[in-house]
């Protein structure tokens, strides 16, 4: 076991875990922050994606040792309000059917559209291409991700 200081959405928090724990199960069981889901372990579906330094991650195979002073953004710490332009248009376009992956979904489109302000809808499904949707719903997060597009632009 091993102590580790992290900074997770905008706080300090401290961890006894052993080095080889992956981040998800830091987050979820440790610290709490049930948002992050886990699905399929080996970092192919991108339901536990969360941002480290702004940059999409899946947290399910990153070690917690691996981690260090890196900014730990979960859903939960995307906006305070859960009014990330993302999440309204989420709602805007009722993407969500089951929403296991709505988590991954929503932080992979936060940073993309982040770096890329007016993507064209074949940019948008090649940069969601990697996050898996058990309900198909992707014609939906493609049109939710030109929306959030719009409201960040």
């Amino acid at each position: 076991m091993a102590t580790y200081t992290l900074r997770v959405n905008g706080q300090s928090r401290s961890v006894e875990v052993d080095p080889d724990t992956p981040l998800l199960w830091v987050l979820r069981d440790q610290l709490g922050l049930l948002g992050t889901k886990y699905a399929c372990g080996i970092a192919q579906c991108g339901t536990c994606t969360v941002h480290l330094n702004g940059t999409p991650m899946r947290s399910c195979t990153m070690p917690i040792s691996t981690v260090g002073n890196a900014e730990v953004t979960t859903i939960e710490g995307l906006s305070e309000k859960v009014d990330h332009p993302v999440q309204r248009a989420w709602r805007e376009h009722d993407v969500v059917q089951c929403g296991y992956c709505q988590a991954g979904q929503i932080m992979t489109a936060a940073a993309f559209l982040r770096d890329n302000p007016n993507p064209t809808e074949e940019q948008i499904a090649a940069a969601m291409h990697g996050v898996l949707c058990r309900c198909g719903t992707y014609t939906r997060i493609i049109a939710a991700v030109k929306t959030a597009a719009g409201m960040m632009g």
